[in-house]
Parts: C-alpha cells; structure tokens; sequence
C-alpha cells in the first residue's frame, strides 16, 4: 500500500502526464529497446512505428496516476492489457525492465522537474502497479494451461485450409499438429501468431480474432492483406497471404481477450462492423445462430464494395433462420454489385438508419471496425440514448479514444 504523501505527489504529476505522456512513452520505448532489443521479438514493430503503442501507454500512465489511489477503478483497462500480455507472453521478469526505463524516461522528459521526491514516489507507484498486473496475469496464464484443451506459451498449428475470402482478405483454417483437443473461447476472441520471417531479425506477434462459431476441431482466422510491404503491417499480412501455405505450421497462442459477446443474456443484438472489423462479430454471429436459435440479431456491415467483401455467403446463409437479419452497406458499389443487388443500403451507417431500422429497446451493441467508423457508431448510438453498458467495441492494435 502507498502512503497518503506519495499518492499525493502521484496525483500532483497527473497535469505533467497530460501534457507531456507522449513524451515520455516515446522516450521509454527508444531507451528500453536500446538497451533490450530482444524485446522487439515480442512487441508490435508497426504499433511502435505508427506511435499508437506510444499514445496508449500514456493513457494507461495517466490514468493509473489519475486513479492510484483507486485502482480499481481502471481495472477493466488492466484486464484488457493482461489479456494482450498473457497472449503474447509477457512474463513477471518483464516488469523490472520496463519499470527502470519508465523511470530513466520521465527524467530524462522532465529534467530538473523529476525531483529525487518524485521518481521515489513514482518507483513506489510503479511497483503496486506491476504488481497488479502480474498478479491478474498470472490467474490468465493458469487458466489458459489448465483449461481442457489449453496450453502455456506458442503451440504448433497446421494450416489446414487457406481460403481466399476477397481481394484484400483471406482465411486460414489451424489445427493442432498434435492432434489433441484445443481450448474452448469465447466469441469475440482472439489468438496471436508468432512468425519468423526468413527477412527479418526479430520475430513478429500479431493478434487475429477468431472468426468461426466456437466448439470446431480448428480456429479461423481471417486476415486483411494490409498495403505495402514496407511498413511492419504489411510485411506480415502480406507473408501470409503470399508466403503461408496449406501444410505450414504456425506458432499460436491460447485465445484471449475481453470483448465478447455474452452467451447467458438472451436480449436482442445488434453487431455492426466495418470492413475487416466483421471478424470477431462472424464467431458472435456463427454462435449465436448453432446455440441460441431464439435469440434477436441483427448484424449490419459495411464495406466499401462486394469485392473487398468477405464472408459473405455465411451471412446470406444465416440470414435465412428466424432470428436472424443483416444489411450490407456499401459506400463505393461497383456496376456489378448495382446489377446484383449486392447490398442494402448506399452510404455509411447513421444513427437516423440506425433508428428507423434497428429495434433499440433492451438491445447490445456491438461494434468494431476502422477507427473513424467506431467514432461515428458510438457517437450515433450515444444520440440514440443507448446506454454505456449496452454498448461495447474492441480497438485492433493499442486502445485509443472513441471520442472523436
């Protein structure tokens, strides 16, 4: 427990943390990985490229000062980071190092304004935070090993099938090389691929959500083929689509993650993506239609055109029970998908279509997608009274604001 005196000098950095966090982040990252580059083997190259790593680590910093005297006010914020942690293996011998560089960090941002007073308190702080961290991983990675069919660290996956889905993505079936059971997950769930690129130095993790019902013999995973391979994305989506074949083995991790759909409600729900965002609310949609067939939903996606427009057979063929109902929104039709009736509606998804067209009484909402479409749902749905706790999203990559 911290001292009423260091909580106070914690909370009185918060100002400093809001204007100069980034900063901080940034600087922490460059000392950290001068001096442990075999931890670019386990962090997001093109996170850190794009400064999206940087960013949400400042947010994370500054609301654990923020709230260091109540932590568990953002414990929802540290069991989505533990769950990415658990899945790529960050282990408690981790927290020394990156609690050092946190510390170099903020004083070499701050200067003469990082008095001995506060890197002590910070160093304090520092430590029940980790501490709190290692302690909910340590249950997720227990978990993850114990579980029927589950296992610690990276696992040998075959790949069974490889289906191209559209032109911008494709599907990868994986199953076990050794033939026993794999872990059970919940729909909205994710696994990382580890690869060694035969180009590259250090090995690249990537998180992909499961994009089949739960309760197969396999996991999908259906991945976007990002532009460019120049920049970290690109280099791994493309060796996928380009270089992974059926009959490679893969290294993968137990599935994790937190935003999933509530299997034991049976209220009404609405799923709505955009463009590869549509993979986590397949499994929501698949499963829900093989073990609720009473429950309400209606799944809206939105592409830019049939042909980046995956999966969507599937939809169409689920479409067809009862319970049951999807648009396709298109922003960019082609003459084809004019002439086809490809899609329900031309445009983007708007809290007045929302309106007029979903039922809003008692629903979930669940959506993900690119970050301006996000913004634009949360938004619309907020306009539309929906409450928060009705309404929940998952960020690809590093969290970021949903506020526009």
């Amino acid at each position: 427990m911290l001292d009423q005196k260091t909580i106070d000098i914690i909370k009185s950095t918060v100002p400093v943390l809001e204007k100069h966090g980034e900063k901080i982040t940034t600087r922490f990252y460059q000392l950290m990985f001068g001096n442990h580059p075999e931890l670019l083997n386990i962090f997001n190259h093109a996170n850190q490229k794009q400064g999206r790593q940087q960013k949400a680590l400042a947010g994370t910093v500054y609301a654990a000062a923020m709230y260091i005297d109540n932590l568990e006010a953002i414990l929802p914020v540290v069991n989505q980071i533990a769950h990415k942690h658990r899945s790529l293996g960050i282990k408690p011998e981790h927290y020394p190092i990156v609690g050092k560089h946190l510390l170099l960090a903020i004083k070499d941002v701050l200067g003469d304004g990082a008095t001995d007073e506060i890197i002590d308190a910070w160093a304090q702080a520092y430590g029940v935070i980790a501490d709190a961290f290692i302690s909910v991983e340590s249950e997720m990675y227990e978990e993850a090993a114990n579980q029927k069919g589950g296992w610690d660290g990276f696992r040998s996956f075959i790949v069974d099938r490889k289906v191209v889905e559209s032109d911008v993505i494709t599907s990868f079936y994986l199953k076990p090389v050794d033939n026993r059971g794999i872990a059970e997950f919940i729909p909205g769930q994710y696994i990382s691929i580890k690869l060694e690129i035969e180009s590259e130095h250090y090995t690249h993790i990537r998180q992909y959500s499961l994009s089949d019902a739960v309760g197969k013999d396999y996991y999908r995973i259906s991945v976007k083929r990002e532009a460019g391979t120049a920049n970290p994305d690109g280099m791994v989506s493309n060796y996928l689509h380009d270089d992974v074949k059926e009959g490679d083995i893969l290294n993968v991790s137990a599935p994790a993650g937190d935003f999933v759909l509530d299997t034991k409600k049976e209220t009404p729900i609405v799923l709505l993506s955009g463009g590869v965002g549509l993979t986590p609310m397949m499994s929501m949609l698949k499963t829900v239609g093989e073990i609720q067939p009473e429950r309400k939903v209606t799944f809206i996606h939105a592409a830019q055109n049939g042909n980046v427009h995956a999966l969507r057979e599937e939809v169409e063929e689920l479409s067809a029970l009862e319970n049951i109902t999807s648009f396709f929104f298109y922003d960019s039709p082609t003459e084809e998908d004019r002439l086809n009736n490809n899609f329900d509606v031309e445009g983007y998804v708007t809290g007045e279509w929302l309106k007029e067209n979903v039922t809003t009484l008692d629903t979930d909402f669940y959506f993900c997608g690119p970050v301006p479409f996000m913004r634009a749902i949360n938004r619309s749905l907020k306009d539309l009274g929906i409450n928060e706790e009705r309404i929940h999203f998952e960020f690809f990559g590093p969290k970021a604001s949903i506020e526009a």
